[in-house]
């Protein structure tokens, strides 16, 4: 048998994260190196799977297979395509600067007559969440996958409730309140997700008789298997649901923006870049290839939705007085640009929308990550507290700008490239929606720009006057961050090289092409 290297990607986090757990209290120092190494290894194992993965191979390649339940037909099936493959990459390589940037997020702390922050807790957690992330990317088992994208939510919770934002204009209890009220929604919002989707899951095991996604596809492709039009629709509903909420499309989209808000600034980024992704990569693999054609009936309302959330999330990171909630309401746009791009049924579309998860998650950790660091500074999350500090912290205030810029997608930085790839798909088929997703470029621009006017140029404020700099372990975090963003917004065909393949497969189980331009004979 052959070296199980899937299993181990995801294997590694979940037992560093006990390793971690059992650490002695008093040796919380150790927790954090031991946390760093099991991330940095799991980064080392994921590198191989990205350099085994071979991008004109089978469509599913490093495969396991395994009875689990045999009673149900539940296997332990695992496998990676393109997409996987990327998105798995993507998640080990981020884990390794949140484990970082949150280094002393989890000390321990008095507050009033009590100890809380357990160190080695925190840490053991974001292991845990990357371990079910990097299962949930590789499962081909349906039965498989729901377990682990329901699982992830019990550590998000103890992350965002038991660790929140110390910079809180609010006393120690009102904070506490705003903590456990920002777990506990995101909780009921996605657990309610989740139920829906199990009845989804019980339905396709009800029709198909087994849960492996590639038994049920090939079953479709060649005709065994046949599925009343009702009973797709309801099933792709079912799934599409949960899916959405994870995303998150409008309208169920309010959970982000209070998780975001209370959560640390590393755990925000574990977030949106990372746990919010499986969202959108279900989206491909399970709506699109086990229902075809209710995907393409739901396309019209799906390509609504995400255009609202463009626009809407765009107008209320405007508005917002709040540095992470504008970031927040920044993501849901952004994420809207991904639905848009998967559900305009083009090779481009799709490409940029798997390409936008990747430069997503690398622009959102760097600018998040950064202001962060510019929080943890000032004590404070509203804009109207900061002033001048490009002249006090320069580097600073550049990393800032170059994440601020990543995320309004300037040509050069690497989701200018994803962006142009949803809107060029986008307008092949659908015009007028590639049309008006445009303004949410503009609206980008706007809020970026004002944030870094208000926070880092003019006079310089009384409170930000002696603010450090970045330091050693800040930049090790932001350079290589911003490196990826350079890099891949000047040379992204690494990433599309290996998602293209995926990409047309999945074109395949749609039965869709691309649109033939309607170009006039040259005379």
């Amino acid at each position: 048998m052959s070296f199980p290297l899937l299993t181990a990607t995801a294997a590694l986090p979940a037992i560093g994260a006990i390793a971690t757990a059992a650490v002695p209290a008093a040796q919380r120092v150790a927790a954090k190196w031991l946390a760093l190494l099991v991330s940095l290894a799991t980064l080392v194992l994921a590198a191989i799977v990205l350099v085994r993965f071979d991008p004109g191979g089978d469509r599913y390649q490093l495969t396991e297979s395994h009875a689990w339940i045999k009673d149900f037909g539940v296997r332990y099936e695992l496998g990676v395509d393109g997409i996987g493959v990327a998105l798995v990459a993507l998640t080990a390589l981020l884990i390794p600067f949140v484990i970082l940037a949150g280094w002393h997020d989890a000390d321990p702390q008095e507050t009033g007559n009590r100890r809380w922050r357990p160190t080695q807790g925190f840490f053991a957690l974001i292991l845990a969440v990357e371990a079910m992330v990097i299962i949930s990317f590789e499962a081909t088992d349906v039965f498989l996958f729901y377990i682990f994208f329901e699982a992830m939510l019990i550590p998000m919770y103890f992350l965002i409730g038991g660790f929140g934002d110390r910079a809180h204009e609010h006393g120690d209890d009102a904070a506490a309140t705003q903590r456990s009220y920002a777990a506990v929604k995101f909780l009921l919002y996605n657990l309610v997700g989740g139920l829906i989707m199990l009845a989804a899951v019980i339905g396709l095991y009800v029709v198909a008789g087994n849960f492996s996604l590639q038994e049920i596809v090939q079953a479709r492709a060649n005709g065994s298997l046949h599925m009343a039009t009702s009973t797709e629709r309801w099933l792709f509903l079912g799934f599409f649901f949960a899916f959405a909420v994870k995303a998150p499309l409008w309208p169920l989209h309010t959970w982000l923006p209070n998780a975001m808000g209370e959560a640390t600034a590393p755990v925000a980024v574990l977030i949106t870049a990372v746990v919010d992704k499986v969202g959108t990569f279900a989206m491909l693999r399970y709506c699109l290839q086990l229902f075809p054609e209710a995907s393409k009936w739901a396309t019209p309302v799906i390509l609504v939705l995400a255009l609202i959330s463009i626009i809407y999330g765009a107008l209320l990171a405007v508005g917002q007085r709040d540095i992470k909630r504008l970031v927040a309401y920044a993501s849901i746009s952004h994420f809207g640009f991904i639905i848009l791009g998967i559900f305009a049924m083009t090779s481009q579309g799709q490409s940029g929308a798997t390409l936008y998860m990747v430069n997503h998650g690398i622009s959102t950790a760097a600018l998040m990550l950064v202001a962060g660091f510019l929080i943890s500074r000032r004590g404070s999350r509203l804009i109207a507290d900061y002033g001048g500090v490009q002249k006090v912290a320069p580097v600073l205030a550049g990393t800032f700008l170059i994440g601020g810029l990543a995320t309004l997608s300037l040509p050069g930085l690497a989701p200018f490239v994803s962006e142009f790839l949803v809107l060029v798909g986008a307008f092949e088929r659908y015009p007028a929606v590639g049309i008006v997703a445009t303004f949410g470029i503009v609206l980008a621009a706007l809020y970026t720009l004002v944030l870094y006017q208000r926070t880092m140029t003019g006079p310089v404020k009384a409170e930000v006057a002696e603010m450090p700099d970045l330091r050693v372990r800040e930049l090790l975090v932001v350079a290589p961050l911003i490196a990826l963003l350079i890099f891949l917004g000047v040379y992204p065909k690494p990433v599309t090289d290996i998602v293209n393949p995926a990409v047309q497969q999945t074109m395949s189980d749609v039965h869709k092409t691309d649109p033939k331009p309607e170009v006039e004979a040259a005379k």
